[in-house]
């Protein structure tokens, strides 16, 4: 019969417990996506934070349920209303400006029999602030991208090159199977659907991109190796010292 002494050591012995839950072969994905040294969104980058972190961000992960609703809502609206009903856009608006003035119309003059107050329709105005504000982000955002046409026009980046030609070959054929309309209310459905999708799965599209990531390195190399780095390129010019 063996004693408490020889029973010590076994009690003692590190045994895996079924809590801990993680070993080499019943890793996360997120723990196979990191050790990869890949994530979508960068190393602890929340999907909130990379949507920017403020009222949009809450909408898009409808944590503003209401909001998140009315704006798929009224884009569903809209598109039926030009696609189903096949409603004009000038027709839409000038109907919806008569409705409104009218109604506010025969309130306001309404209110002398009736004795009740009038409407109070806010004063609207946009601010200087809030224009110069737009006008500096478009500024920014259209100087970027002249940068970019630039620096693909001059031979430069290869890569960038080709990845503005697919993209733009992406959008004319996208541009044959739909119209501007619906496909802006398609973009409106992906934005309100895969940012939560994505959140709610992280772990396992992070671990399915860092596999596709690595193979597609591999490719890249063997493509290099064989095509583009036989290419001739224009030679960089050294920017002049003022």
């Amino acid at each position: 019969m063996a004693g408490p002494a020889e029973e010590a050591p076994a009690a003692a012995s590190p045994a895996a417990s079924p809590r801990d839950g993680v070993t080499e072969e019943t890793a996360s994905p997120s723990a196979a996506a990191r050790s990869r040294g890949f994530w979508l969104l960068g190393e602890d980058k929340s999907v909130h934070k990379a949507l920017g972190g403020g009222k949009t961000a809450d909408v898009l992960l409808w944590k503003d349920k209401k909001t998140s609703a009315a704006v798929v809502g009224g884009a569903t609206l809209l598109w039926v209303l030009f696609e189903v009903v096949e409603y004009h856009l000038l027709t839409l608006v000038s109907h919806v400006l008569i409705a409104a003035l009218t109604i506010l119309f025969l309130w306001a003059n309404a209110t002398v029999f009736i004795k009740k107050s009038p409407p109070d329709v806010p004063e609207v105005q946009i601010s200087e602030k809030l224009a110069v504000n737009i006008a500096l982000a478009l500024r920014a955002d259209i100087n970027k991208a002249l940068v970019l046409l630039r620096e693909i026009a001059l031979g430069h980046d290869l890569i960038k090159f080709l990845g503005v030609i697919v993209a733009l070959w992406i959008l004319s054929e996208i541009g044959e199977l739909c119209d501007l309309l619906r496909l802006m209310y398609i973009v409106v459905l992906i934005l309100h659907t895969v940012p939560i999708l994505y959140h709610k799965y992280q772990d396992q599209v992070d671990d399915f991109a860092a596999k596709a990531h690595v193979e597609l390195c591999k490719q890249y190399k063997v493509l290099d190796a064989k095509v583009l780095s036989k290419i001739p390129r224009a030679p960089l010019k050294d920017k002049k010292e003022n």
